[in-house]
């Protein structure tokens, strides 16, 4: 009698399913399960619904290539879409071979986003002008940063995509005018001012539209689920800064610069790992939207170092067991040299630009420690790094290599 009633209610719950799956093919509609929170149907569902539609922008990008190469391994989703300005060769190549669309346009441009979003699921959101060095004036960042993820949240809404995930930068937190310092915080520690880089600031504007549009009505009269990943320092292959150090570092017969004191403290997160934690926690802002929705998490993993020159030694000892540590540039030293560099290229503009190798808003970062502990995203959403340490270095090693050959 018992497996004969269980029999009935299996079929009545495949066909509430199935009819929740196929009612729309244009915006999927949010199950009442999912909005609800129950776990076990909503794992049901998403495992039923393998033609969900992904959109990455920024999908060339350093962080964005990652993503995407591990979405395309995800059995639940049929196609990933790249919006992006650029279309990279390794990215174009990729694509061919894979359920990757390559989308080229500007998140600025409202109607480019709206097409490309068309029977989108879940938009992961890493497009972003990024600019330490004053390159790009403040109003054309903030353009891109800020305007184009409202136009971002817009469109997610007139397409009645119900999920987004945003990615943002430690840079959003800090440091402040005062430089003040955060060690081993977490996301509730309170850290007050306005960031220092005008490419933080544009990145706090954006993080508060995203958290701010959590709830927001969908065109389809569901809600919007939103939450943030705050990377910290992403390092990992294809990286140009760890390209330039390193050849920096030969040339000067294995020393390794350090412009950061003894006790500064931030963190570092392999851009494998952070794409990772931006893989999973789409996945589950889908299946556990009430614990998801409206929260940042800082990317984190086992990285063990928590200053950059130690970090670059650790991963070129692996090339080169000869690399040592040079003595730390005094601060004055740099602001003299910073001072000098700007003078030079102040009397030289009439005939040719000189582009900053340093500015004084980007030292102030480099010597300001901003370091956190943190295991939410493992409580939230069973993050764990899918990089080891070793593998990381290892990884890194490789690529560096290949260059040396080449």
């Amino acid at each position: 009698m018992l497996a004969a009633v269980y029999s009935v209610l299996l079929v009545f719950l495949s066909g509430v399913v199935y009819s929740r799956l196929t009612a729309e093919s244009a915006a999927w509609e949010q199950p009442e399960c999912i909005r609800r929170g129950t776990l076990f149907t909503a794992r049901f569902i998403l495992k039923m619904a393998a033609d969900l539609v992904y959109l990455v922008t920024g999908g060339c990008g350093f962080l964005g290539e990652q993503i995407v190469e591990l979405l395309t391994k995800e059995d639940h989703i049929s196609e990933v879409r790249i919006f992006d300005t650029l279309e990279s060769e390794s990215v174009k190549a990729f694509a061919t071979a894979t359920k990757v669309t390559v989308i080229k346009g500007d998140i600025t441009e409202y109607s480019q986003l709206l097409e490309a979003m068309k029977g989108v699921h879940v938009v992961v959101h890493t497009a972003a002008l990024l600019d330490y060095l004053d390159l790009e004036p403040f109003w054309k960042m903030k353009s891109v940063n800020v305007g184009g993820t409202e136009n971002v949240i817009e469109a997610c809404c007139a397409q009645s995509v119900p999920y987004l995930l945003y990615t943002s930068s430690i840079s959003a937190l800090g440091p402040n005018a005062q430089l003040e310092s955060m060690l081993r915080g977490t996301e509730d520690t309170k850290y007050n001012g306005e960031p220092v880089l005008p490419y933080g600031k544009t990145k706090a504007m954006a993080e508060k539209l995203v958290l701010k549009a959590n709830g927001e009505q969908l065109a389809n009269g569901n809600k919007l689920v939103t939450c943030v990943i705050r990377p910290s320092n992403i390092y990992g292959e294809k990286l140009k800064e760890i390209q330039n150090t390193y050849v920096a570092t030969k040339a000067r017969k294995g020393c390794l610069t350090s412009l950061e004191p003894e006790g500064v403290q931030n963190n570092f997160t392999y851009v494998g790992n952070v794409a990772w934690m931006h893989v999973l926690a789409a996945r589950q802002l889908q299946l556990k939207p009430e614990v998801l929705g409206g929260q940042l998490y800082y990317s984190y993993d086992d990285t063990p170092v928590r200053q950059r020159c130690l970090l670059m030694r650790n991963l070129f000892l692996e090339v080169d067991p000869t690399v040592r540590l040079g003595s730390c540039v005094p601060y004055w030293k740099m602001c003299l040299f910073i001072h000098i560099h700007g003078l030079i290229s102040f009397l030289v503009k009439p005939f040719r630009t000189i582009k900053p190798i340093l500015t004084k808003q980007l030292l102030n970062v480099i010597v300001t420690s901003l370091s956190y502990e943190t295991d939410k995203a493992t409580r939230h959403f069973e993050y764990s790094p899918r990089y080891s340490w070793e593998e990381t270095k290892s990884r890194v090693s490789q690529w560096l290599k290949s260059i040396k050959d080449n």
